[in-house]
């Protein structure tokens, strides 16, 4: 599982040119779910997620979590983050999991990240959308798990 992780100031998801979910002062997480990904990635993604401490403190850069300072997340599916350019120049999603079963664990890690009582808001899963956001920093992370 890989997530791309951003400290923003604002995040939105517009569809049809609806805005359908919006955060302020938080975390916006693009999700890539991979064929061998399983209920471990998603612990280890969520656990990562909620306890990064990249938000300051008035004195010090990276020492406050999204859970300290009463922000949200957005989370959108992306399974592009799981695109492989080593042949070619057309990506092949082929390390990609089968979008049923991605839904499926996209629905639960949003379930998991429910859990840790954040706000959490999220994109629809294989929706086309265009997301609006403010890096703040800019401050990006990148995690991937074991599988």
């Amino acid at each position: 599982m890989k997530a791309v992780i951003q400290r923003v100031n604002y995040a939105r998801v517009i569809i049809d040119e609806k805005i359908i979910s919006q955060i302020e002062n938080g975390l916006l997480v693009f999700v890539g779910i991979g064929k061998n990904d399983s209920e471990k990635d998603l612990n280890y993604i969520v656990n990562k997620t909620v306890g990064l401490r990249i938000f300051p403190d008035g004195k010090k850069e990276s020492t406050l979590s999204v859970k300290d300072i009463n922000g949200k997340i957005l989370v959108v599916s992306q399974f592009t983050l799981y695109g492989d350019i080593k042949k070619g120049k057309r990506p092949s999603f082929s390390d990609a999991m089968e979008s049923n079963r991605a839904r499926e664990l996209f629905d639960r890690l949003i379930a998991l990240l429910r859990q840790t009582e954040i706000p959490i808001e999220c994109g629809i899963f294989q929706a086309s959308m265009k997301i609006q956001l403010e890096n703040d920093g800019p401050y990006t992370i990148i995690l991937e798990s074991e599988s």
